[in-house]
């Protein structure tokens, strides 16, 4: 989830839900309530720990923390120079992801199939919007976090593509890789509280609308697969913060347009490939989720 997290266009949500922890994580999440709270109040730990299923959520956390800290400078190299690659592998996991989470649906009617299809308009509408720049003051910060989060954990909306609309995403990576300790503190602060609000909703909307909130996260996942499309054409340009030039809007192409617009070898075979092994890995994964549920 943390390495999906960093990539903008990849949600950690999709993570979880291929992988079959989506429901427990939000059900643990919102068990951190008032009630845990006095539970711990009254130094009552172990109750405390029960209740929040805390062994879940300290793994997962834990887990995310490693990999944004540890990956975040990878994962920059690699968009640099490899991007086709990295995006195809990508636009592979995405794209098997979906039927994956569609074969959730009990019961198929004329609204889940609307809802469906809305939610692919929406996710392709956000990725097709170009970014701006933002205030760096410290409300925006936790305001960045808050947002970011709440897409972070919808499965095919990117919380790292937010951060990157509202110009917030480099600036945050830069915070990351230099241990800014008081901006992380700041957007951390923002996404514990857009966490611990929209999980509730997403776990009402879940037990409640089962069906029509699958098909709305699934055609989430398939409008986003626009933001990951491996072959893109620069529009747009900024200036970092080491006075670069970096991309900051493009929009998607087809490969021999790619070689045409940019004189780059489109890679279309090495990008096939790497689309394959994201399917592959999507399939291993939700095999061994399955098997593992099933010995439980």
């Amino acid at each position: 989830m943390g390495a999906a997290d960093v990539v903008p266009g990849v949600s950690g949500g999709t993570v979880a839900f291929i992988t079959g922890i989506y429901d427990e994580l939000l059900h643990s999440i919102n068990a951190f309530n008032l009630e845990a709270l006095s539970l711990l109040a009254k130094f009552r730990i172990a109750e405390f720990w029960k209740k929040i299923n805390g062994n879940f959520l300290t793994a997962i956390f834990a887990g995310i923390a490693t990999s944004l800290l540890s990956l975040a400078k990878l994962m920059t190299y690699l968009l640099e120079n490899h991007p086709i690659l990295i995006w195809s592998f990508f636009f592979g996991l995405i794209l098997i992801s979906a039927p994956l989470v569609l074969r959730e649906i009990r019961k198929w009617n004329l609204a889940t199939v609307m809802i469906f299809f809305v939610g692919i308009g929406v996710a392709y509408a956000i990725t097709v919007v170009s970014p701006t720049q933002s205030p760096e003051a410290i409300w925006f910060v936790f305001f960045a976090g808050s947002l970011a989060i709440c897409a972070m954990i919808l499965p095919g909306i990117s919380g790292a593509f937010i951060l990157l609309l509202i110009g917030k995403y480099q600036y945050m990576v830069n915070a990351l890789l230099n241990f800014n300790i008081p901006i992380i503190l700041i957007f951390m602060a923002g996404c514990a509280l857009g966490l611990m609000s929209f999980a509730k909703f997403l776990s009402w909307i879940l037990d409640n609308y089962h069906s029509s909130t699958i098909a709305l996260l699934a055609g989430f996942m398939l409008g986003s697969l626009n933001k990951v499309w491996p072959w893109r054409e620069v529009l747009e340009f900024v200036t970092n913060s080491k006075g670069e030039q970096v991309p900051a809007f493009d929009r998607s192409i087809l490969p021999w347009h790619y070689l045409a617009t940019t004189g780059k070898d489109p890679q279309v075979f090495q990008a096939i490939l790497m689309m394959a092994l994201g399917v592959f890995i999507v399939v291993l994964i939700e095999k061994i989720a399955v098997r593992l549920k099933t010995k439980i």
